[in-house]
């Protein structure tokens, strides 16, 4: 059995139109792919261990049982009895494009790194075959706690652990590009697989292409590079630089995308921790985000997504 433990920030999601209905949910771009990864996974094959802070409300501890509910091993999630998580909601056009408001300047998932059973968790995490991150996992922690989670990443690297990382870069969490780039810089020699959206990359570093992303992210030795391309696939670099597009299939009507990337992290790493092919990860990774656009919220019903257990087995 496989070991991931993915780290970051599940926030409360409301739906809707302001001043009009509104349905409550919750979602985070890694919780996403914790869900997705581990309704589609055998618990005999891979345990999803989500890592965040919460606090000890009734939406938090709600939160925890709808994980358990997923078979995510949540031991590794801590709890503030000051603290509560953060909100967002989300608003689509008629093309199922999504645009945010967001209340997280004080999300208990900010203050991790702060809680005094923090070194517990590190030591758990010496434990995992893999940890999985993204650019927002790293850019909601205070300035000063940003650069010693990294200092944490080199450490569990040093140990063997490999390091996944969604580089999902969102601007209005940053103070500027330039601080960004410090820190993602200071970040990529620790990763061994990176999971990137064309969007980001071109937004944050100009990249021409899905070419010069790679390119540019092995550059700091990162092993493997996939570069999610929407409709388009995906393309990929593996360890011996062996490049390949991976192609999708169209969804004919479009919902949400509000998981398209996370749900895709999700159906890929299932064939990763498997040592299934890298087209393979992609295939799954297109199939699963296929699904997940056709339905409404970040965490769409259990029963759209079962089939993929065996699917993907």
């Amino acid at each position: 059995m496989k070991k991931i433990a993915i780290i970051g920030e599940c926030m409360i999601e409301l739906s809707g139109e302001p001043f009009g209905e509104m349905v409550q949910s919750y979602g985070g771009d890694t919780l996403n792919t914790a869900t997705y990864l581990s309704r589609t996974s055998s618990t005999e094959q891979i345990e999803v261990n989500y890592v965040t802070l919460l606090g000890k409300d009734k939406l938090s501890e709600g939160l925890i049982e709808r994980f358990k509910e997923d078979n995510i091993n949540t031991e590794l999630i801590l709890q503030d009895e000051n603290r509560q998580p953060g909100i967002y909601m989300v608003k689509l056009d008629q093309f199922g494009e999504r645009s945010f408001l967001y209340w997280r300047n004080l999300s208990s998932a900010r203050y991790l790194l702060q809680h005094q059973d923090y070194h517990k968790v590190i030591e758990k995490l010496a434990t995992m075959d893999m940890i999985y991150i993204s650019g927002i996992s790293i850019a909601i922690l205070p300035q000063q706690d940003r650069f010693r989670f990294i200092n944490d990443l080199k450490l569990l690297s040093n140990k063997g652990v490999e390091i996944a990382f969604d580089s999902n870069y969102r601007p209005s969490l940053w103070e500027s590009v330039e601080e960004t780039r410090q820190v993602y810089t200071a970040l990529f020699p620790l990763i061994d697989l990176a999971l990137v959206t064309f969007d980001d990359e071109q937004a944050l570093w100009q990249d021409e292409d899905s070419q010069a992303s790679v390119r540019r992210l092995k550059s700091f030795g990162i092993k493997t590079v996939v570069v999610k391309r929407g409709k388009v696939g995906a393309f990929f670099s593996d360890a011996k630089n062996r490049e390949c597009t991976v192609n999708t299939a169209p969804v004919s009507k479009v919902v949400d995308t509000t998981s398209a990337g996370d749900s895709f992290n999700a159906g890929f790493l299932n064939g990763y921790l498997k040592n299934k092919s890298l087209e393979v990860c992609c295939q799954q990774g297109n199939q699963l985000a296929g699904v997940v656009i056709q339905y409404k919220g970040a965490i769409i019903e259990k029963a759209a997504t079962e089939h993929f257990i065996n699917s993907f087995k």
